[in-house]
């Protein structure tokens, strides 16, 4: 169970913050979440392996300074050419983009279930997944995990595009990068009102950091903590500085929201 309360406007760095604070209750004792790696029916077995054979960091670990602002960051490049290669899909809806230390996926789900409650078509993009990996991927009004089906259909149709952009880039188009290239164009095929977009890591340089300014509805940071010390900079204020990248200049001042999770 979750309280939402408003607190005072915050000035930082000529910017209005409106900080949300977020009381969450414990979850019940003995509730458990769980990893499967195996549950994908075997109609997903060609997408799936394909992204297998891709770099994932996820599983791999992410190299010293990846997630920063600098020569050591991934490159956004790579993923701005991905996008250009599919008619820039990123630029055919509304975001809401969202980073943070903890909290990031529980404030993706509120902020997609508000925005359903009131009628809207959501896409929400998140991760990593607990059962298959189309829990990544939510659409429409119902909130439901993409369809297997859908997924395959749009794999099928881009693969060559997407074996053309790897050669392009010398095999270095990672997991991460393709799944969001991928999550990016099934909302705008399905011209979703808003997508509500969860960061992998930091921010500066995270895939999902191609929304244009215009695109922005909202950036939301939920938390900084000294997490991926060694990718994000190796302190606090580094970390912080790497999360706020998804802060988009020319917005209008207050769009930004900080959340805190406090706990009784």
């Amino acid at each position: 169970m979750l309280t939402l309360s408003s607190a005072k406007p915050v000035l930082l760095r000529g910017r209005t913050f409106f900080p949300f604070i977020c009381t969450r209750f414990p979850r019940q004792v003995g509730a458990k979440q769980t990893m499967s790696s195996h549950a994908e029916g075997p109609e997903m077995k060609e997408f799936v392996d394909y992204l297998d054979s891709l770099k994932n960091y996820e599983k791999w670990g992410v190299p010293r300074g990846a997630g920063t602002d600098s020569c050591q960051g991934f490159d956004l490049g790579r993923m701005r050419r991905l996008m250009e290669r599919f008619g820039n899909p990123q630029s055919k809806f509304k975001a809401v983009h969202i980073a943070g230390t903890k909290g990031k996926g529980s404030t993706a789900a509120f902020i997609s279930n508000i925005l359903r409650t009131e009628g809207y078509s959501v896409g929400c993009y998140t991760s990593p997944h607990i059962q298959t990996i189309r829990e990544r991927i939510l659409l429409g009004r119902s909130g439901d995990p993409v369809p297997a089906k859908i997924l395959n259909c749009l794999f099928r149709r881009i693969k060559q595009n997407l074996d053309q952009a790897m050669s392009e880039e010398n095999g270095c188009l990672s997991h991460f990068e393709v799944f969001t290239a991928i999550a990016f164009i099934l909302f705008a095929e399905e011209k979703v009102d808003i997508a509500v977009i969860e960061a992998g890591l930091g921010g500066a340089r995270d895939a999902t950091n191609i929304i244009s300014p215009s695109g922005l509805a909202a950036s939301v940071i939920t938390t900084v903590g000294e997490e991926h010390l060694a990718a994000l900079g190796g302190s606090l204020e580094t970390i912080a500085v790497a999360k706020s990248g998804i802060i988009k200049q020319g917005r209008p001042e207050g769009i930004t929201v900080f959340i805190v999770f406090r706990l009784p």
